[in-house]
């Protein structure tokens, strides 16, 4: 996983970066409620200069699936 798409999880779920894999998201990041999903979801937007609709957001169920919205919209997460 790319180190800045990582650190940016960890720091707004207040979790070790060493905890979080493609497969990590609400069901398993205890500390992801809805107010910080969309805290992660402005800042992803921001770092990655895209907008993610809203059908993107509802379905968004683990990290791979943020690095796949992330990957066809041309953003480099390995910046």
């Amino acid at each position: 996983m790319s180190n800045s798409l990582l650190d940016i999880v960890a720091n707004i779920m207040e979790v070790e970066a060493s905890q979080i894999d493609d497969d990590s998201g609400p069901e398993t990041i205890e500390s992801w409620d809805s107010f910080r999903g969309l805290i992660l979801f402005e800042e992803l937007e921001s770092k990655f200069n895209v907008k993610f609709t809203l059908n993107e957001l509802l379905n968004v169920k683990k990290i791979k699936d943020i690095k796949n919205i992330l990957s066809v919209r041309g953003a480099s997460l390995y910046e």
